[in-house]
């Protein structure tokens, strides 16, 4: 008998002993906040993704718990450079060794070159995907070559019109300088 597995509550243990492998391919809107950072654009994208977990020898022979996930989707997003909308490809690969709990991973965060995660056998593996997605969002997103021709000027007429009305306010100073030459 085969143990179903489910990504919303995880046994994240039970998981890698079982060489468990899951996989998805899901609608952006089952991940909330990053539908939010889409802004309502393109809801019909799909995010792709797969978790393996395993059981690793370390040294001393004591068996370790890791996860890995690999994902992939396509984010709207509006270009920074010519502020029309770019879908921006984001792919994470990424492993985490779980430990007992919270205390332990970061006890050992400083440490220790992977990432660590406490052990849970209602482990959210979406929530997981979320967060990674997340941080894979660019922080300034562009096209590589954008579609439309970008202005470079760096002010417009009305710019330039409303600044010519104004006096200059170092002119009164010129004026007390000459007044101070001529005492």
């Amino acid at each position: 008998m085969t143990k179903e597995f489910s990504p919303q509550r995880l046994d994240v243990k039970a998981f890698a002993q079982a060489g468990g492998r899951l996989s998805g391919h899901d609608s952006l809107l089952k991940y909330e906040r990053l539908a939010q950072e889409a802004k309502g654009l393109h809801p019909d994208l799909m995010v792709d993704w797969e978790a393996v977990g395993e059981v690793r020898t370390a040294m001393g022979g004591m068996g370790q718990v890791w996860l890995s996930i690999k994902v992939t989707a396509s984010f709207p997003m509006e270009c920074q450079r010519c502020m029309t909308p770019v879908d921006v490809p984001l792919e994470v690969d990424r492993e985490f060794r779980f430990v007992a709990d919270e205390a332990t991973a970061e006890a050992l965060d400083d440490e220790s070159e992977e990432d660590l995660l406490a052990m849970s056998r209602e482990f959210d593996l979406r929530e997981l995907i979320e967060d990674e997605l997340l941080m894979a969002l660019p922080v300034v997103p562009r096209h590589d070559e954008c579609p439309t021709s970008v202005p470079m000027a760096s002010s417009d007429d009305d710019f330039e019109d409303a600044n010519a009305d104004k006096p200059n306010p170092f002119a009164a100073l010129a004026g007390l300088r000459k007044d101070g030459k001529g005492q």
